[in-house]
């Protein structure tokens, strides 16, 4: 039986929920003789949603104020020397996202980092960016960590960190912990991924006494953790690293298909387990729920200001007002399509998918500055079109 629902979210509810965040917990003035604050949150909503720019933004909107001005003051608002200020703006911007009848125990949380890819070459934004391994087409990479709380039906950024050069990754693991504990919540298990198996976090992990699995690269072709990848099935084994740190390892065989003989092939995958005495099997089906964590940053994308900025916070703060549009999205599902009756809640997806969430942010912009329905041009239409 087909439920209809009974009552209606518009544009400018969403729109209203977004800038009550904001206007909260972001301290970006632009106050000034052609701006205001709500015009440039406005805009920035208007240009995260579409995953356009400040330029074609201001372009496609009637009596706003200029690109270059709108930028100039973003610039002037936005200092690098306070980027950890504004960081925690943003977390706590985060944070308001959270549904009254989230438990603060009992959390599993994801933990991995975003880079987005860097092409310039100006010294000062390049002491700013993160070198590895060539991808995209370049080296440097403005980087961000997040912890990902996996909760029902519920999938939150709850904490932020801006990544730089200098620092390092247990460090990076450290400051979203404790983020986590200043919301009060508690990670009964962390999943990191590949990027933070090292002994450095393992002995971290281990001295606070965090449970947690790491997927564990399998590197060479002989000796080591492929050694162990042998026998009939999966199986736990204790496991001392080059560096003398000690582990638990959970060895899972699994079959795959291959693609192109479209036969099961047979291929290990190995796991750090660190405070946790599970099963290989229950540690690989509970680890898939990490990857929620990467679909979080697909849909980053998709909220993307594009810009050439040349100041390092504003591009932090695009990323950031990302993962909080995300965040308010969530939230939305979670309040207003709910399936009605007894029990748990059951959410209706459908109601509101993103795609339909920024459209109506786009929406509710355009009422206040509506886009151009005409432009100029040196030849009549009418001479032309017939």
């Amino acid at each position: 039986m087909r439920i209809i629902p009974e009552y209606t979210l518009n544009a400018e509810d969403v729109h209203g929920m977004m800038l009550d965040v904001m206007e909260k917990h972001l301290s970006l003035k632009t106050e000034g003789y052609r701006s205001t604050t709500d015009e440039t949150f406005n805009l920035l909503l208007k240009a995260a949603a579409e995953g356009s720019s400040l330029e074609a933004v201001c372009a496609d909107s009637c009596g706003v104020v200029d690109s270059n001005t709108l930028r100039e003051q973003l610039n002037a608002a936005l200092d690098e020397c306070a980027l950890r200020q504004q960081e925690a703006e943003m977390n706590a911007a985060l944070a308001a996202a959270i549904p009254v009848g989230m438990p603060r125990g009992g959390l599993e949380v994801a933990l991995d980092t975003h880079d987005e890819p860097f092409y310039g070459k100006t010294p000062k934004l390049l002491t700013y960016t993160c070198k590895t391994r060539a991808k995209d087409g370049t080296t440097h990479f403005f980087r961000i960590a997040s912890a990902y709380v996996i909760w029902r039906e519920v999938r939150l950024t709850l904490a932020v960190t801006y990544v730089l050069p200098e620092d390092n990754l247990p460090g990076v693991v450290e400051r979203l912990l404790q983020r986590l504990g200043h919301l009060g919540l508690h990670a009964t298990v962390a999943y990191l991924d590949k990027g933070f198996c090292c002994g450095d976090i393992l002995r971290y992990l281990q001295r606070v006494g965090q449970a947690a699995v790491l997927a564990c690269p399998i590197r060479g072709k002989t000796g080591g953790i492929r050694a162990l990848c042998q026998g009939r099935g999966s199986y736990t084994t204790d496991y001392t690293f080059t560096d003398g740190t000690t582990a638990r390892l959970a060895l899972v065989d699994t079959r795959v298909r291959d693609p192109k003989t479209k036969r099961k092939q047979r291929k290990w995958l190995a796991f750090v387990l660190v405070n946790l005495d599970w099963t290989p099997h229950l540690v690989y089906r509970k680890y898939r729920r990490r990857f929620g964590i990467e679909a979080s940053y697909r849909l980053l994308r998709q909220v993307k200001v594009l810009t050439n900025s040349r100041n390092p916070a504003l591009r932090f703060f695009f990323l950031g007002l990302g993962l909080l549009i995300q965040n308010i999205w969530v939230l939305a599902r979670w309040l207003f399509t709910r399936r009605p009756g007894k029990g748990r809640h059951k959410l209706i997806s459908a109601l509101l998918r993103f795609a339909t969430f920024r459209k109506l942010l786009v929406r509710a912009v355009e009422r206040y500055y509506p886009p151009p329905l005409a432009i100029s041009v040196f030849v009549s239409p009418q001479s032309v079109i017939h």
